[in-house]
Formats: structure tokens, C-alpha cells, sequence
């Protein structure tokens, strides 16, 4: 088991960490404070370093490259801010791999070179008011009509929401009950019939777009039909992936954090010491520091063995659980190292605190993720309802 980077991996991973240490660090805290998402330079930047869809077959203008190629990005960019690496997060692991494991020939020739030319992004419309983890009991409805599929229906804290040119839409087809009635169609921004709740203020990630989707009699165009009803575990299959990174977004929060907490460490002084000659402080870290790169042991592993493009479920919830929790209590250890400085908004812990809350809600909740875990360990699946 070789647990070495390559040497192109080490220099990608270094080109990226000093891109976003050097060019993103302010940005970030900006971002944070204005609530707005970036400008289109970080997307133009991301474009220049080949990291959008690098992913993605070359053939629609990406790179080819591996699942881990990608986390190691998403990893050195989140370690400033989500926000930073949100860009190579959804144009790598995000919906736009549905289209790319499973969409037609056309469909793929159609989205995929937008995704990596930086012009579109696309955004999944899951979770309802009523069906968020028992997501079977989804109540959006797509009803065959003259030019295409009739959809109805409303999606909640939908990532992307407003600012997205695209969303994969889970929706009911038909009158057939359960997963074997799902399917998954890409709407395009601007159909007639599709609009946009408000904008959600969360506690952290801000900058996120997040907003309901309300689709009123909203005529799809029938090749838009990416999974067809019958296809929902591939749909949930190729969401792994968006589980992937899910975990490591909170993977480079805990990373951020730690790296800044022990150059604070250095740097601060008590009683005539630096703080970290203390070893109260040395027994936090070194409980930060294993529980970061056990988390990143964990994320790799389910990255590398994506041979396929898709990670094994089981790795994937492992991966999730461990990372969302870890991102958690590094950061709240990293504000109890900085004092009355952590819990101050004019350093980036308060902020990575914040952000840290968000990862293990999105994506399946942690208790899911656990269901998930025991049903491997037991070999079967456990009814909840």
C-alpha cells in the first residue's frame, strides 16, 4: 500500500497551496464579512491552473486526472475558505459528474465543455420541506407532456441556488411510488415556470447561494432527461462523489485551522514563553493534528479507490463522518488556543468555526452517514420507517 504522492500530485498540491495562502487569504475574510461570493477572477485563476473539471475527460476539455488530483485541491483551497475552492468543488465532485458518468453522448457534448470553460456550473435540487434524508419520499413531480417532462414541486437549501446557470432535479416520475419512480433531469436557469425563493442567511458559509427552487408547470425539454425513473442509486451512487468532497471541504477547514493555531502557538507569548513550550497547548495540538490527518487518511482512501470514478458508499460515509466531526473540534480547540483572538472576527478561526457547522448537515446528515456505516458492518440495510 503506497501512501506516497506522486511527484506530479506533490507539485499540484504545492502550486495550489500557495496560490491560496498568497492570493486568497484576505479574500476570504472579505468574502465572509460582505456575505458575497467571489468575483470572477478566482474562477478565471482556477481556469489558468487547469483545475476546473480536471476531472472531466479531456475530450470535453478537462484533464483526465484522478479523483485524488481533485481532493488535493479542494483540500488546499478550503484550508482558506470553502468559498475559495467552491469552483473546483462543484466543476469536479459536484452534479456535473452525473451528466458525465451517465448522460447521453449529447448531453455530455452539450455541459461538459461549458463546466470547464468556467461559463456554467451546475447546482443539485434535492432535499423538500418534507423529504430530506427519507429523500424516497420526494414529492416533485415530472409528468410527460408535448415538449418534454411537466415538473412541479419545490427544492430546499438548495447550494448554488439563484446563481447556478443548472440544476440536476430529483423528481418523481409519474404516479410510481418510491425509489424506483426517480429520476434526474437538468434544468437550465431561466426556463419559464422555474424561479427562486429568497436567499437563506446561515450561521456560516456565508457567501453560499442557497435557495429554494419552485418549478410551476415547468415544461423541461425531454433531452434533458439525464437518469431516467429506475435510475435513483445511480443517482445516489454519483452523489458519493459529492461526498467525497464534501469531506474534505471540512477536512481543509480542520487543516486551516490547526496551521494557523500553531503559528499563533509560536508566535504568542505568556510568562515569558511562547505558548508553545506549554503543555497543555502541546496536548491539544497533537490531539488536532491526529485527528487531521487520520481525517485525511480516510478521505484519500475513499478518493483513491474511486478507481471506477465512483467511491465505495461505506469509505465514503466513513470519510464524511469522521471529517465533518473532526473539522468541528479542531476548530473549536484552535479558538480555545487563541484566546479571546479566537473568538474575535478579526481572525479566520471565528470564521472556520462558523464554516466547520455546515459541512456535516449538507450532503446526508451524520446519523444518516452512521445508518450507512452499521448497515455495512451488519451486512443488511435497516428499515427507519
Amino acid at each position: 500500500m503506497d501512501f506516497q504522492l506522486s511527484p506530479e500530485q506533490q507539485l499540484l498540491q504545492e502550486t495550489v497551496r500557495q496560490f491560496a495562502r498568497k492570493q486568497l487569504t484576505e479574500a476570504a475574510a472579505e468574502w465572509d464579512r460582505k456575505g458575497e461570493l467571489p468575483d470572477d477572477s478566482l474562477v478565471e485563476k482556477c481556469m489558468e491552473l487547469g483545475l476546473l473539471g480536471m476531472c472531466l475527460p479531456e475530450q470535453y476539455g478537462g484533464a483526465g486526472q484522478d479523483l485524488l488530483s481533485a481532493v488535493l485541491c479542494i483540500e488546499q483551497l478550503a484550508a482558506v475558505s470553502p468559498l475559495a475552492a467552491a469552483p473546483v468543488f462543484e466543476s469536479n465532485v459536484g452534479p456535473v459528474r452525473i451528466v458525465e458518468q451517465f448522460g447521453s453522448e449529447e448531453q455530455k457534448e452539450k455541459w461538459l465543455p461549458q463546466v470547464t470553460a468556467g461559463k456554467l456550473q451546475i447546482s443539485i435540487g434535492m432535499s423538500e420541506p418534507e423529504a430530506g434524508s427519507a429523500l424516497t419520499d420526494l414529492r416533485s413531480r415530472a409528468e410527460l407532456c408535448d415538449g418534454g417532462y411537466r415538473l412541479n414541486g419545490r427544492k430546499v437549501f438548495c447550494t448554488g441556488g439563484g446563481h447556478s446557470g443548472a440544476y440536476m432535479v430529483f423528481a418523481r416520475f409519474g404516479e410510481v411510488k418510491g425509489a424506483r419512480g426517480i429520476g434526474g433531469i437538468l434544468v437550465e436557469k431561466g426556463t419559464p415556470g422555474f424561479s427562486f425563493g429568497k436567499q437563506e442567511r446561515f450561521m456560516g458559509l456565508r457567501g453560499f447561494p442557497s435557495c429554494d427552487l419552485v418549478f410551476e408547470d415547468c415544461v423541461v425539454p425531454a433531452e434533458n432527461l439525464i437518469v431516467p425513473p429506475g435510475g435513483f442509486a445511480s443517482l445516489m451512487q454519483c452523489f458519493d462523489i459529492e461526498r467525497c468532497g464534501n469531506a474534505t471541504m471540512a477536512l481543509g477547514i480542520a487543516s486551516g485551522a490547526l496551521e494557523f493555531a500553531v503559528e499563533y502557538a509560536k508566535g504568542r507569548s505568556t510568562f515569558g514563553k511562547a505558548i508553545c513550550e506549554r503543555q497543555a497547548i502541546q496536548m491539544m495540538v497533537a490531539d488536532m493534528a491526529t485527528r487531521v490527518d487520520a481525517a485525511r487518511l480516510l478521505v484519500y482512501r475513499a478518493a483513491v479507490n474511486a478507481s471506477s470514478g465512483i467511491p465505495a458508499i461505506n469509505e465514503t460515509s466513513m470519510a464524511k463522518v469522521f471529517a465533518n466531526e473532526t473539522a468541528k473540534a479542531v476548530t473549536d480547540s484552535a479558538m480555545e488556543i487563541l484566546g479571546g483572538y479566537g473568538y474575535s472576527a478579526e481572525y479566520p478561526v471565528e470564521r472556520m468555526l462558523r464554516d466547520s457547522r455546515g459541512w456535516p448537515i449538507a450532503g446526508g446528515t451524520l446519523q444518516i452517514q452512521k445508518i450507512i456505516i452499521a448497515s455495512m458492518a451488519f451486512g443488511r440495510r435497516f428499515d427507519q420507517r
